[in-house]
Formats: C-alpha cells, sequence, structure tokens
C-alpha cells in the first residue's frame, strides 16, 4: 500500500461545519452568532480567560509554592547512579552518555540517595552537603566550591553627640549687648526714681494741714 492511498480511520475525522446557508441548515442567516454583541462582530475578541468583569478562575484559585523556570535544566543525581557509571572521572557529558541525565540538561547535581562504593571524581557538577561527605568518605574527590554562609548584617552605630564649642560674639554683638545692658540700667535707676518720688508724694499728703488762727 503506497502513500498515496492512506486516508484516516473511519470516523476520526468529520466535515468542517458550514455557516449560513439557509435557514434549513440551522445556521443560516447570522450562521451561528446571535444578534448584535462582542461576539456577533467581526473582529470582536476578548482576552482568554475573560469571564465579563467577574473575578476569572486563574485569579480565583489559590497559589502556593514556586514554579522554577529553570527546573529542567539541572538534573538530580543519585549516588547510586554514580555507581552506574563506568569511568572514574565523570563529567556531565559521561552523564549524559551513560543515560543518568537527559540530554538537554545543563548542569547537574549530586543528592544523598543510594550508597557509593568506590572512588570517583566529580568535574563541573554540583554536589549537596550530604554527598559531598559521602564522595570524600569513599576516597573520591570534588571540584564543587564549598558554600561559605552569608556574613550577617552588622548593627549600625550612631555616633554620639558631640558638645558644641562656645561661639564667642564678635565685636558688633558685643557692642551691641553692651548698649541694652546699659538701656536696662539706666530704666531701671528711672524707675527707682520715680517710685521714691511717688512716695515722698504720698506722705506729703497724709500730713495734716495747720489751722488757720481766728483773728482776737
Amino acid at each position: 500500500m503506497g502513500h498515496a492511498t492512506l486516508k484516516p480511520a473511519p470516523g476520526s475525522t468529520r466535515a468542517r461545519k458550514r455557516v449560513a446557508r439557509g435557514i434549513g441548515s440551522g445556521t443560516g442567516k447570522t450562521g451561528g452568532r446571535g444578534h448584535k454583541g462582542q461576539r456577533a462582530r467581526s473582529g470582536g475578541f476578548h482576552k482568554v480567560g475573560f469571564e465579563g468583569g467577574q473575578m476569572p478562575l486563574q485569579r480565583r484559585l489559590p497559589k502556593r509554592g514556586f514554579n522554577s523556570p529553570i527546573r529542567k535544566d539541572t538534573s538530580e543525581v543519585r549516588l547510586s547512579d554514580l555507581e552506574r557509571v563506568k569511568v572514574e572521572k565523570i563529567d556531565l557529558e559521561a552523564l549524559k552518555e551513560a543515560g543518568v541525565v537527559p540530554e538537554l540538561a545543563k548542569g547537574a547535581k549530586v543528592i544523598v540517595s543510594g550508597k557509593l562504593m568506590r572512588k570517583v571524581a566529580l568535574v563541573g557538577i554540583a554536589v549537596s552537603k550530604g554527598a559531598r561527605a559521602a564522595i570524600e568518605a569513599a576516597g573520591g574527590s570534588t571540584d564543587a566550591p564549598i558554600p561559605q554562609p552569608k556574613p550577617k548584617p552588622q548593627p549600625k552605630i550612631v555616633p554620639a553627640a558631640q558638645p558644641q564649642a562656645e561661639v564667642k560674639p564678635s565685636k558688633h554683638e558685643a557692642k551691641a549687648e553692651q548698649g541694652a545692658g546699659e538701656a536696662k540700667t539706666k530704666s531701671a535707676v528711672r524707675g527707682e526714681g520715680h517710685a521714691r518720688d511717688k512716695g515722698q508724694a504720698r506722705k506729703t499728703e497724709a500730713q495734716p494741714k495747720p489751722e488757720a488762727k481766728k483773728g482776737k
């Protein structure tokens, strides 16, 4: 049977729905679009998932967790998978040739799962803390850097307030202060003299006047 005689299996395909072909077809006149409205117009389209202003489903449902966009780039490798690789020096290409990681993997990381009983040397492959201990215990090595703890942020030191040095007044300010002091002294002297005069006037008013002598 040649390729020219190939055709789909019976019932797997159906004919395209032909609209606006008379009232007898059931989809005549408006062609199944109804009367007026956004969906009846040519070009009338809204974004996918739009529910007429109602909160759409993809926003109503709760979200949890995190989906990493690079999750598939790095493949996990068990210790038992390293046991299956025949070569002693293991890199990403060796893992791909052994079928441990997929061809599209851009990196690999060894995790603690299974047992490793032989000596291997990892090149360009990340390892977890437990996997590093297991590899070194078996006599192997890895060139993955040891993660360093992040330094703790130091508290900010606020400098203590410095005592301000006394500012000597200028010549003009000193003269102005001296003049103000002299004016206050003069006003005080005037006030004392005015009070003294008032007191003497009151005493004079309090003394009785001598009566005039009557003539004989």
